[in-house]
C-alpha cells in the first residue's frame, strides 16, 4: 500500500507525461503556466487514496484523478476571472497575466483535457463515472451561480451558505473519492459513505478557507487576504457575525462589507474579533470534520488508514 507521499509525487510525474502542444501559444502557454505550478494535489491523492483500499492497482485511476484535477483547475480559472482575482498560488492569474479572453479559452481547454483523462477508468465502469462526474460538475456550477448571486444579497442564511459551498466545493471532494472507490472495485454502499465522507470534509475545509481568507497569511495561502470582503462574498464569517450581532453592529457590518470603503478589510476583521467569530466558526469546522470521521467509520478495513492520514496532514497545514 502506498503512503499519500508516494501517492503525490506518482501523480506529480504523471502530470509531466502529458505533452500539449506550442501553438497556439496564446492557449498552451497560460495552460502550461496555470499546471506546471501545480498545487495541493488533494482531489487526485484522494482518489487514489479510495482507490487503494479497495485495490492495488493505482494505475487505472492516475489519469481518472488528473482529470478531476484539471477539471478543479478550469473552475479556478474561470472563478478567477469573474471574481477579479489579481493572484492565484503566489503568482498572477491568467486574466492578469495575459487578458480576459485568452484566459476564458485556456479555462475551456483544460475542461475538455479532463474528459479526456476522466475516460480512463475501466470500462465497465465508464458510464457510472461519467454519469456520476457529470452531476457533480452541474453542482460546481450551480453552486458558483449561487456564490455569484449571494453577491448582490445583504444577508444569507446559514443553511444557504452551506448548500452553496457544498455544492460549489465539496461536491468536487466527493466526486474525486467516489471515482477511485467506484473504479476500484467498491459496493455501491462503500462508494457512497466514501462520498458522504467527502462531503462533510469538504464543508470543513471550505470553511477552514473561509477562515484563511481574513485570519491567514497571504504568503502562506498564495491569494488575496481578505479577497471576499473585497468581493463581498457571504462567507460563513460573515453570515454567522449578522447572526449574533447586536443592531447597531449589524447595520454598520452590513454597510462596510457592501460599500467601497479603503479600510473595509481591516474594519470587518475588527469586528469579527470583538465577536469572536474565528472560535465560533472553528466549532463548527469541526462539527463537519467529526460527522465525516463517521461516514468512514463504516469502512471497516485497515486499507482506509492512509486516507485518515492525509486527511489529518491537510488539516494540520496552515493551509
Amino acid at each position: 500500500m502506498r503512503t499519500y507521499t508516494q501517492i503525490f509525487n506518482l501523480i506529480n510525474n504523471k502530470s509531466k507525461e502529458i505533452i500539449f502542444p506550442n501553438s497556439p501559444a496564446n492557449l498552451y502557454d497560460p495552460i502550461r503556466y496555470f499546471l506546471l505550478d501545480g498545487g495541493k494535489r488533494i482531489r487526485p491523492v484522494l482518489t487514489l487514496l479510495s482507490h487503494q483500499i479497495f485495490s492495488d492497482d493505482l494505475e487505472k485511476s492516475i489519469l481518472p484523478s488528473l482529470g478531476i484535477e484539471f477539471f478543479h483547475n478550469f473552475t479556478l480559472i474561470h472563478d478567477d476571472i469573474m471574481d477579479k482575482a489579481p493572484v492565484r498560488r503566489g503568482k498572477k492569474t491568467i486574466h492578469r497575466k495575459w487578458n480576459k479572453n485568452i484566459a476564458i479559452l485556456a479555462g475551456d481547454s483544460v475542461l475538455v483535457h479532463s474528459y479526456d483523462l476522466l475516460r480512463n477508468v475501466r470500462k465497465d465502469c465508464l458510464n457510472e463515472v461519467l454519469s456520476e462526474f457529470n452531476k457533480a460538475a452541474k453542482k460546481v456550477c450551480e453552486g458558483q451561480q449561487m456564490d455569484m448571486d449571494f453577491e448582490c444579497l445583504k444577508v444569507v442564511s446559514e443553511n444557504e451558505y452551506l448548500k452553496m459551498i457544498e455544492y460549489k466545493t465539496a461536491v468536487l471532494i466527493a466526486i474525486s473519492l467516489k471515482i477511485g472507490a467506484i473504479n476500484g472495485g467498491a459496493t455501491k454502499s462503500e462508494a457512497e459513505n466514501l462520498y458522504d465522507f467527502g462531503i462533510n470534509m469538504g464543508l470543513s475545509f471550505q470553511i477552514k478557507d473561509d477562515l484563511l481568507d481574513i485570519f491567514g497569511q497571504s504568503n502562506k495561502i498564495g491569494k488575496q487576504i481578505g479577497g471576499d470582503i473585497l468581493s463581498a462574498k457571504k462567507t460563513i464569517l460573515y453570515v454567522r457575525a449578522l447572526e449574533i450581532a447586536d443592531v447597531k453592529t449589524r447595520k454598520k457590518m452590513i454597510d462596510i462589507y457592501h460599500g467601497s470603503h479603503g479600510t473595509k478589510v481591516e474594519e470587518i476583521k475588527d469586528i469579527y474579533e470583538s465577536l469572536k467569530i474565528e472560535y465560533e466558526v472553528q466549532n463548527t469546522m469541526n462539527y463537519f470534520h467529526k460527522k465525516a470521521m463517521r461516514s468512514l467509520d463504516k469502512i471497516q478495513t485497515v486499507k482506509k488508514n492512509e486516507l485518515v492520514r492525509f486527511i489529518e496532514e491537510i488539516n494540520n497545514r496552515i493551509v
